[in-house]
């Protein structure tokens, strides 16, 4: 199936590792032209290349740390000058620790804030001007099956991440007109680095090992397994195509169907 995503430019936030790259690689192999940021590290540069290196497709890497306003301003920006313009947007940052509530403190709430809410708001509000003039973009937000399900221990990335839902649902009635479709992806317990983080932290809380913990996620998934992250990019970068232009507002989970609710 031709997507209709060749030369289409996309922005990855959070492209240099785990879901967020395997996003952007394969958007590129779509045919886009894409935009990922990253902290300044190692990784970025190193995911840039493989995105060259595996797919031919004409990328940028900018340095930013998506929960400073600024830099997630100047990511798009620096973006939207380097390839004249932007057609799609991947909203995607790390999430916060896994932490008790008693645990957390103010500035503890305020970065993760920043981190998952504030950036979606951030880049959100530079491309839509663009995508409004063109009558047609995707936005879509990277979040967490913990919005439909809460997952204990994980309360403040239960409570931010949904604030991204509310929004996403909000401004897909106000950009319908446009063309513009704003969805929500929300992974359930995917095999990443982050993931084996999450693991290990559970594992040392419960004097257990990491395996056990993924042995027991894998117990409560009815595909009995966790993801890949070339699943997950399958389905954002679908909802990025031409051919979804018909899906919008909407929160779609991808979790081996973990999520026992009926929508």
């Amino acid at each position: 199936m031709d997507l209709g995503l060749k030369n289409k430019v996309a922005l990855v936030a959070g492209g240099s590792m785990g879901l967020g790259r395997a996003v952007a690689l394969e958007m590129a192999r779509e045919g886009a032209k894409v935009a990922i940021c990253a902290l300044d590290d190692p990784s970025l540069p190193a995911a840039e290349k493989l995105l060259r290196d595996e797919t031919g497709a004409e990328t940028l890497a900018v340095a930013a740390d998506v929960a400073d306003p600024l830099q997630a301003t100047q990511f798009v920006r620096k973006a939207r000058a380097h390839f004249g313009t932007v057609d799609i947007l991947v909203n995607n940052a790390g999430g916060p620790p896994a932490m008790n509530f008693l645990e957390i403190d103010d500035a503890m709430w305020i970065n993760g804030f920043h981190l998952n809410l504030l950036s979606t708001i951030v880049m959100t509000r530079e491309v839509v001007p663009t995508m409004k003039e063109k009558r047609w973009g995707r936005i879509i937000n990277m979040t967490s099956i913990s919005v439909k399900q809460p997952i204990d221990g994980l309360i403040l990335s239960n409570t931010v991440r949904s604030g991204v839902i509310g929004l996403a649902k909000t401004l897909s009635t106000e950009l319908a007109p446009f063309n513009i479709t704003v969805n929500s992806v929300c992974p359930g317990y995917t095999l990443t680095d982050r993931v084996r983080n999450l693991a290990k932290v559970m594992a040392e809380k419960e004097k257990g090992t990491p395996e056990a913990v993924i042995e027991r996620w894998e117990a409560a998934i009815p595909m009995g397994r966790l993801g890949t992250p070339e699943e997950f990019a399958a389905l954002v970068t679908f909802l990025a195509s031409e051919q979804a232009g018909y899906i919008t507002g909407a929160a779609i989970q991808i979790d081996g169907g973990w999520y026992k609710g009926v929508m």
